[in-house]
């Protein structure tokens, strides 16, 4: 939590209102901002490229996280007993069946296969085994053995998966006119469901324990560069930075809205969330532990073994818990289903301001369609019974490291390269004030300095990935290693296109004109180009046409955004 808030305050917020100031001003997409300097357009291909791998695998976990919500509409949860065809004889619940003691339900199994002996001293040797496991691991995902044996498709996550894509693509079919109307339920419902499970959390035995444990610090964690670089992951994923999506949305604002204000309350209310879930998980985590009679760090987890295991294990001790896990994993959904909007209008507007053809503007809606589809296919193999190894995989390479370092040379370049005072002005002339000494700072020295000392620590103290006791093969790693460096890499590849494409005799010479602002930069309406912005183009009039209502709006009762064609 410590390195969390540290991360917060001198990273989280002033990147969050460095994007949101940026995608304001120019009025584009995470493409189109780049004007401000052409030749760093990479980093924009890299947010992108960031995007489609979480917009793939996540969605893969909202449609899990469907599946567990379907299997909660029934009396009892499919996870409560040891006494399904899918479980082992180690396997220990932690409700007692009606009208039989677990443990003899688990000695009767064993002596039906004539080896009732042998089989309890191995249940008392072996570490136990959950009911909510076996069902996560033999019947939910059938996983395999090893990350190279896809296996069969698992049907029911495939179907899932459908829905889930059919959903974003229902909410999106507008573009953010509908998407900014749903997002009012998505955003707001979880915080009634995590007020139910709070209420309900505390008032449960062991609540205090598991609070406890959760409020007391680890200290020799301390200079453990890995909880660092989970700190940074945390806030970069939680508040959205470097992912393209909040220069997307900011580009729909009017000109002038204040979006320091926003920047402020909207990583606070964020961050602030997060630990209030902190409270509501670790309750309930707290009174399982004390039903066990163990410490609570032996039943809690992290990743999907937190939210599909040690979770859902817990609520089946609570009465009611169909209801109680409806509940849940609803919420899941709500809040999957925010982030999965955000990555795909991010991918859609780059692509459609990118192309910028009257086809494809008039036509929003195919591209939306077209790129679920191809995110549906995408993630048809992380259905598989290797899936789980896949997505883990995924999100511990293809999004993690690439965005501290995006949204590094995202600083680089606007406070360097395009030069801090122009832009400190051109935030000054948009919100009316400069932006606070404090954010001037951190843009320019100590945001790009943690990032960095994060990295480099987070490199020489780098671990290989594991899942459970299964050891990630070299092949796979390497695979891993390319996903992470395919949107970095965009940056350089772009940069040296760019430069190769510039006027100018010597490397020098190209090299400063591609680092030039566009003359395009700017903001978009011509009422707001005031001062140097006003200036005519010596290549010719400017044209202001404005863009059909349904193609992109900055609200829902404003004017319509205006598009500068040169």
């Amino acid at each position: 939590m410590f390195p969390y808030f540290i991360m917060l305050v001198f990273c989280g917020i002033p990147l969050f209102f460095l994007e949101l100031s940026f995608g304001q001003f120019a009025s584009q997409g995470c493409l189109g901002v780049w004007r401000i300097s052409p030749m760093f357009k990479g980093v924009g291909y890299g947010m992108m490229v960031v995007s489609t791998y979480i917009g793939i695998y996540y969605n893969v976990v909202i449609c899990i996280a469907f599946y567990y919500f379907f299997s909660s509409m029934t009396n009892l949860l499919p996870w409560t007993y040891c006494n399904n065809p899918w479980n082992t004889p180690t396997c220990n619940g932690v409700v007692t069946p009606t009208g039989i003691n677990n443990t003899l339900a688990n000695v009767t199994r064993s002596l039906v296969t004539g080896a009732a002996e042998v089989a309890v001293e191995v249940v008392n040797k072996t570490k136990r085994t959950s009911p909510s496991e076996e069902y996560w691991k033999h019947y939910v995902l059938k996983i395999s053995d090893d990350i190279g044996n896809f296996g069969e498709v698992r049907l029911p996550i495939l179907g899932c998966l459908a829905v889930s894509w059919v959903v974003v693509f229902l909410c999106l079919i507008r573009g953010v006119k509908s998407s900014g109307k749903v997002v009012y339920f998505t955003a707001t419902f979880p915080y009634v469901v995590l007020t139910i499970l709070f209420i309900r959390g505390i008032t449960l035995e062991g609540a205090v324990t598991g609070i406890k444990y959760y409020l007391t610090p680890q200290w020799h964690k301390i200079l453990d560069a890995k909880v660092w670089g989970d700190a940074a992951s945390q806030i970069f994923y939680s508040l959205g930075c470097a992912w393209g999506g909040l220069i997307t949305m900011a580009s729909y604002n009017k000109f002038h809205n204040n979006c320091y204000r926003d920047s402020i309350i909207i990583s606070i209310t964020n961050c602030a969330t997060s630990v209030y879930a902190g409270f509501v998980i670790f309750s309930i985590l707290g009174f399982m532990a004390h039903h066990l009679n163990v410490d609570v760090s032996e039943v809690a987890d992290h990743g999907p073994g937190l939210a599909f295991v040690a979770y859902p294990e817990a609520l089946t001790l609570l009465p009611i818990s169909p209801l109680w896990s409806l509940l849940f994993f609803f919420m899941l959904i709500l809040l999957g289903l925010g982030t999965q909007f955000c990555l795909l209008e991010t991918l859609v507007t780059a692509i459609v301001d990118e192309i910028g053809t009257d086809w494809i503007i008039r036509n929003k809606t195919v591209v939306t369609g077209g790129v679920a589809i191809v995110g549906f296919l995408l993630g048809v193999p992380l259905t598989t019974q290797a899936g789980i190894y896949w997505l883990l995989l995924m999100d511990n390479y293809a999004a993690s490291f690439s965005l501290v370092i995006i949204s590094c040379i995202m600083c680089i370049c606007i406070m360097y390269v395009y030069g801090h005072k122009k832009y400190f002005k051109d935030v000054e002339m948009m919100l009316g004030f400069p932006p606070p000494i404090f954010f001037r700072v951190c843009w320019r020295f100590v945001s790009p300095i943690i990032i960095s000392f994060i990295l480099i620590f987070t490199v020489i103290q780098y671990k290989p990935i594991t899942y459970n006791d299964y050891v990630y093969p070299g092949w796979s790693l390497a695979i891993g290693f390319l996903m992470a460096m395919s949107s970095v890499t965009c940056i350089p590849i772009y940069a040296l296109y760019k430069i190769s494409k510039s006027e100018g005799t010597t490397f020098l010479e190209r090299l400063k004109n591609s680092c030039k602002a566009d003359i395009k930069w700017g903001p978009a309406l011509s009422e707001h180009r005031i001062g140097h912005y006003a200036a005519p183009s010596s290549e010719g009039e400017v044209e202001v046409r404005p863009l059909k209502e349904e193609e992109r709006l900055i609200d829902d009762r404003s004017s319509y955004r205006c598009r500068i064609l040169i």
